[in-house]
């Protein structure tokens, strides 16, 4: 982890906030402030910073599952590999290098599709390469792979499914876009308020900035969290599937 990966939000963020502080100081300077302090206007603020932490929470509730996803879809296919696996070694005409090419083309295509050119969503192939196991299934139990087995390679499957699934949607949609739009226009509106209100002393800008900061790092930490998975774009914020590339790497050893 480079220290600009690390600090890749905060860089974007700063050049917002500090065109944000000059303004402050020029119209501060100029005397354009025209907004009387009231009692209306630290509610607002702390209004607008209640309602941005009610959508990062969620947000993050999201994020903290999507964590957990990976973790799943390794147990899932280091299941049916295994299982498969003995069963093959003691049954003629079981296709375990067929089952192998199935198992890594879902993590290859998982990734694919959470790469930019699928605008980080489009697992559709992934979900496609998990229905191939399906006829896979069909002809280990032509084979006499008994029901017991049978039942945990489908109850494996199904999870994957399951994964890719709550992946497919967290990606794709957007947490009540209505939200978003109020979340948007209050911070907006408070930013507003406090550049045009008037101020005594030199600091305020700073104090504008400090504020200004918060409202502007929020909506881009919503931003990078709503979508979990983005890879290529370099970002610590990105959730990890460094595990289900290491299972790729163990089948590889074992052809």
């Amino acid at each position: 982890m480079t220290i600009g990966q690390r600090f890749r939000l905060l860089l974007r963020v700063a050049p917002i906030v500090a065109l944000l502080i000059a303004a402050k100081a020029a119209i501060h300077t100029l005397d354009f402030e025209f907004i009387a302090l009231s009692g209306l206007v630290p509610s607002l603020v702390a209004g607008a910073i209640f309602i941005t932490g009610f959508l990062l929470s969620h947000v993050l509730a999201d994020y903290k599952e999507a964590e957990r996803m990976p973790g799943e879809i390794r147990l899932a296919l280091e299941a049916i590999h295994d299982d498969v696996s003995v069963f093959a070694g003691a049954t003629p005409g079981a296709d375990i290098a067929n089952l192998r090419q199935i198992l890594t083309g879902i993590v290859a295509a998982l990734e694919a599709g959470l790469g930019a050119k699928g605008e980080h969503s489009d697992l559709r192939q992934a979900i496609a390469r998990v229905d191939e196991l399906t006829p896979v299934f069909a002809t280990l139990e032509a084979l006499g792979l008994s029901q017991r087995y049978m039942v945990r390679l489908r109850s494996q499957q199904d999870l994957l499914r399951r994964c890719l699934f709550r992946i497919y949607y967290m990606q794709k949609m957007q947490f009540v876009p209505s939200v978003h739009v109020l979340v948007q226009t209050i911070a907006f509106t408070s930013l507003f308020i406090l550049l045009f209100l008037r101020t005594e002393g030199a600091f305020e800008p700073l104090i504008f900035g400090f504020v200004g900061f918060i409202f502007v790092y929020a909506l881009f930490l919503i931003q990078t969290l709503e979508q979990p998975f983005r890879k290529g774009h370099g970002s610590v914020d990105d959730v990890s599937i460094f595990l289900l590339r290491e299972f790729v790497s163990k089948i590889d050893q074992r052809r």
